[in-house]
């Protein structure tokens, strides 16, 4: 079996094609001088009952306008934040101040070496990290001269370090704004005395991280309780200083494209370096299978020559059979057979034998219901060289470890490239006591709340419509999710200001969606330009 070289699979190529002028920003030029006139008189733009001289937005990478996979400028100043405001100076509110960072290309450098990649950009075919080297110093002091920022949207927080002393040590782009190295964020928002707040998607990243690490336990979720804590705290302090805000529920962060674009079956048997090792696959899996349908027939692994695969995974829920794997093995009499294909003698059965049960005792092939990351996209078919080190230090020859160390075929994904059911389960959970917790605190101080969560779930069916776009959550041609398969693009974040005023008119007896004066969705771009820098 020769080793599989690295196999493509998200069809971004293709896709490209449909990204057409409804997503192409050089486009919306031909409608920004033409402005329609319907014959129909607007109300007088009123705030109701809130006083917005001092709005202060505090929350995650969200609030900050984290796009495409990085923060830079202009996706600062396409923030929802950045956004609300413009329509807030228009009747008693003062423009939001933005902690902006040195330029367009997103990332961070500490001296010279590059602690966080720069933003993501469309070649084309796909996302590509952009060729520069980011300017930004995690050192660097924003508030070294007394600057004060009312957005305070920092990009990796959770709930727990909202309100954590010592954050801005922690977290570079809190760092740049803190005014001391023991201030919270929470201190920060509440220190500015607001007359008007938004509180963004809290709790968010306390299942996303979980998630995007597969849910192989180095991200945990944040505990129920903790975070019922963490929240009503928040929003006590905030409302004792500051009774009028805007609070969101969190989505069910598996609709998200970095959860749904690599399919479960990638393995495309016309594709010349897997096609034709299939035969040889299937007649090794050929002396497995018959221990996996005895065990659980769902187990067994066969590879299609007509139609695509299922990759290999590792599935930590199933009961681990590497022991019977191992017995079974070394009582058949035709096993030594077996391995001589691969130019192994006789005495090496129980080391193959051994090899194989610790590797396939808990694993099966990815159905529909399980998740793959979306960096997986470049791991699949690739050769695990730590394996085929581990491999080689047992005794396998060289050729023969890198035979059995291919990426989702011949070596099980590791639980870090795929949500299993079980996991998403874990996410949902907690997912829906999050949101009955902040339906409730909102509810309580009589606060506006916004439905992220169905917002994204009806994105991620049918798509939600604003103005002329059906913005849906599909990776590059959806027009609301960035690149990066996580955060907004810059109309998915002006769509999300306008659900935000939509709340805000029902809560306060403001009419600014009534008046017309929200997001229009051809001021807002779905991607940035590698040129711009």
């Amino acid at each position: 079996m020769k080793t599989l070289k690295n196999i493509k699979y998200i069809g971004l190529i293709a896709i490209a094609i449909g990204f057409t002028s409804c997503n192409d920003e050089s486009d919306y030029e031909e409608f920004l001088d033409v402005q329609p006139d319907s014959g129909v008189v607007l109300p007088t733009l009123t705030n109701g009952t809130v006083d917005f001289s001092k709005y202060v937005a505090l929350g995650a990478s969200f609030t900050s306008g984290y796009t495409d996979g990085a923060l830079f400028k202009a996706a600062q100043e396409n923030s929802f934040p950045n956004t609300l405001s413009k329509q807030f100076v228009k009747v008693n509110g003062n423009a939001i101040t933005l902690p902006l960072m040195n330029d367009n290309i997103g990332g961070f450098v500490f001296g010279s070496t590059v602690v966080a990649n720069p933003r993501l950009f469309f070649n084309g075919s796909g996302p590509q990290v952009l060729p520069a080297t980011p300017t930004t110093d995690v050192t660097t002091s924003l508030a070294a001269d007394g600057s004060i920022f009312t957005n305070v949207g920092i990009p990796g927080a959770k709930s727990t370090h909202i309100d954590f002393n010592g954050y801005a040590s922690l977290n570079p782009y809190f760092g740049r704004i803190a005014t001391s190295p023991t201030i919270s964020m929470l201190e920060y928002a509440v220190a500015q005395n607001p007359t008007f707040f938004t509180l963004s998607e809290i709790g968010g990243n306390d299942v996303l991280g979980y998630a995007t690490s597969g849910g192989d336990g180095s991200d945990p979720i944040t505990p129920t309780a903790t975070f019922d804590f963490v929240f009503t705290d928040m929003v006590n302090q905030l409302t004792a200083v500051c009774p009028n805000g805007v609070v969101t529920n969190v989505p069910y962060i598996t609709d998200l494209p970095h959860f749904t674009t690599v399919p479960h079956n990638p393995l495309d048997p016309t594709n010349p370096s897997f096609g034709p090792q299939i035969p040889l696959l299937n007649s090794i899996f050929g002396a497995l299978n018959p221990i996996f349908n005895a065990v659980d027939p769902a187990r067994a692994i066969v590879f299609s020559e007509t139609s695509a695969s299922p990759v290999v995974i590792h599935d930590e829920s199933l009961a681990d059979i590497s022991a019977i794997i191992i017995q079974q093995l070394n009582a058949s009499p035709t096993f030594p057979g077996f391995i001589a294909q691969f130019g192994l003698p006789a005495s090496a059965a129980p080391l193959v034998a051994n090899l194989l049960g610790a590797t396939y005792g808990q694993s099966r092939q990815a159905t529909e219901a399980d998740l793959l990351v979306l960096p997986s996209s470049s791991i699949i078919g690739t050769v695990n060289t730590a394996n085929v080190a581990v491999l080689m230090g047992q005794g396998l020859p060289q050729a023969l470890a890198g035979q059995f160390s291919v990426e989702g075929v011949s070596l099980p994904l590791a639980d870090k490239w795929v949500v299993l059911p079980t996991e998403q389960a874990e996410i949902k959970t907690a997912t829906d006591a999050y949101n009955a917790t902040i339906s409730s605190v909102a509810n309580s101080k009589g606060l506006a709340l916004v439905d992220l969560n169905a917002i994204l779930s009806q994105a991620s069916v049918m798509g939600v419509e604003f103005d002329d776009y059906n913005l849906a959550t599909n990776l590059v041609t959806g027009g609301l999710v960035s690149l990066d398969g996580v955060h907004l693009t810059a109309r998915g974040y002006a769509l999300m200001a306008n659900k935000f005023l939509e709340a805000i008119d029902a809560t306060y007896g403001s009419n600014f969606v009534a008046s017309g004066n929200v997001a229009k969705a051809e001021d807002f771009g779905v991607t940035y330009s590698p040129a711009l820098q």
